[in-house]
C-alpha cells in the first residue's frame, strides 16, 4: 500500500470520527480523487475498521470502541515530539513502563537503539515493533480491550503489584491544577494509578492540547509527579504552578534529551 493511500485513509477516519458518517462524494471533493477511488477505500476501511457500509457513503459501528484511532489522529506532530523527547531520556538499561496510550506509543521508536531496556506495558501494539531489539518486553496481563490491543482490570492491577523500580512513563487525557492528570475512562485511570504507585519515578507524557482540560477520572495528585515531558513551552501559569510543585519541564526549547546523553 502506498504512503498516498494510507494518509487518504487516515483522512477519511478522521472525517468519519468528526462526523459519525460520510458520503462518497463529500469525500471525493474533500480529497480530490475519483468516486470510485473513494468507494475502494471505504470497502478496504469497512474491513479493517469495521465501517457500515451505506447507500453512497459509510459510518461508524455502534458495536465498535473507536475511541483509540480517534485520539491516534489528534496533535500528531505534538505527539510525534512528545515522543522523541520522552525517548531521549531512556538510558541504556533502564527499566520503564509504558501505558497503552496513543502519547507514549510515539515513545516506542526511539527505544530501538537503546541497549538492554526493560519494557514493562499492556498494549500488544508493543511487540511487533520492538521485535528484532535488544529491548525485553514484559506484559501486563488482564482483561483484553481489542479496539485498543491493551489489557486493563483486577488481574493487570494484581501484576503491577508484583513490580517495582521502574520509571514510569503514562499519558493524561488532560490536567488541571485542581484536579491533577486525569483519564476518559475508569479502568486507565485505576491501572495508572497503579503504575504511579510503584514507580521509582513518573513522567508525563502530554502536548499542548490537555493543558487545562480535566477527564472525569482522576489517576493520581500532582505530589506523585516527578516530570513533565510536553512538544512546547506551557503557559506561564503553569510553569508557575510546576515550579511551586516541584515538577521538572521537559520541552524542545529547554532540552534536547537526543543531544543531552553523547
Amino acid at each position: 500500500m502506498s504512503q498516498a493511500t494510507v494518509n487518504r485513509r487516515q483522512r477519511i477516519m478522521a472525517q468519519l470520527l468528526d462526523k459519525k458518517q460520510v458520503t462518497v462524494k463529500e469525500l471525493a471533493s474533500v480529497l480530490d480523487v475519483s468516486n470510485a477511488t473513494v468507494r475502494r477505500d471505504l470497502r478496504a476501511l469497512a474491513d479493517e475498521q469495521g465501517l457500515n457500509l451505506t447507500h453512497g457513503g459509510a459510518s461508524l459501528s455502534q458495536q465498535r470502541d473507536y475511541s483509540y484511532q480517534a485520539k491516534a489522529l489528534r496533535a500528531t506532530e505534538a505527539k510525534s515530539v512528545v515522543g522523541r523527547l520522552a525517548g531521549g531520556l531512556v538510558r541504556d538499561g533502564d527499566h520503564i513502563f509504558l501505558d497503552s496510550g496513543t502519547t507514549c506509543s510515539e515513545v516506542v521508536p526511539h527505544l530501538k537503539q537503546k541497549h538492554d531496556v526493560t519494557v514493562l506495558a499492556n498494549s500488544a501494539r508493543f511487540a511487533p515493533e520492538l521485535e528484532g531489539t535488544s529491548a525485553h518486553l514484559f506484559m501486563i496481563g488482564g482483561e483484553y480491550r481489542p479496539a485498543r490491543m491493551d489489557t486493563v482490570g483486577p488481574m493487570a492491577m494484581a501484576s503491577l503489584n508484583t513490580i517495582r523500580g521502574y520509571i514510569a512513563f503514562i499519558g493524561t487525557d488532560g490536567i488541571n491544577m485542581e484536579f491533577g492528570p486525569s483519564a476518559s475512562d475508569i479502568e486507565s485511570a485505576h491501572l495508572h494509578r497503579q503504575v504511579v504507585q510503584n514507580a521509582s519515578a513518573t513522567n508525563l507524557l502530554v502536548d499542548h492540547s490537555k493543558f487545562g482540560s480535566a477527564s472525569l477520572f482522576q489517576i493520581v495528585d500532582w505530589s506523585q509527579i516527578d516530570q513533565i515531558v510536553t512538544d512546547r513551552a506551557p503557559p506561564t501559569e503553569w510553569v508557575q504552578f510546576f515550579s511551586e510543585k516541584k515538577i521538572d519541564v521537559v520541552y524542545p526549547a529547554a532540552i534536547d534529551p537526543e543531544k543531552s546523553h553523547p
